[in-house]
């Protein structure tokens, strides 16, 4: 079975997440088990709330703002839980 996971890290993104998650694809051929994670990096915005909104699968959250490496960090170590392909 073939998943991939689109890692999104996110700060005060609730003006542009949505125009994201609409262009995103929920299908592809080959391609079993699409995922959407969110890595809200400390965003004191509606982020989370819009990320819900759209369906998205799984959500990482920071109460602070880390730095985009860090993020990236965590939405990998999410994804390797949640069983992808490397």
């Amino acid at each position: 079975m073939k998943k991939l996971i689109i890692q999104i890290p996110c700060y005060n993104e609730e003006k542009s997440l949505g125009v994201t998650l609409t262009t995103l694809a929920r299908q592809l051929p080959g391609v079993d088990i699409i995922e959407w994670l969110i890595i809200n990096n400390g965003s004191q915005d509606r982020t989370v709330e819009i990320a819900k909104e759209y369906g998205v699968d799984r959500i990482v959250s920071f109460p602070t703002n880390q730095g985009l490496a860090k993020a990236f960090m965590a939405g990998l170590e999410a994804s390797l839980k949640a069983g992808a392909d490397f």
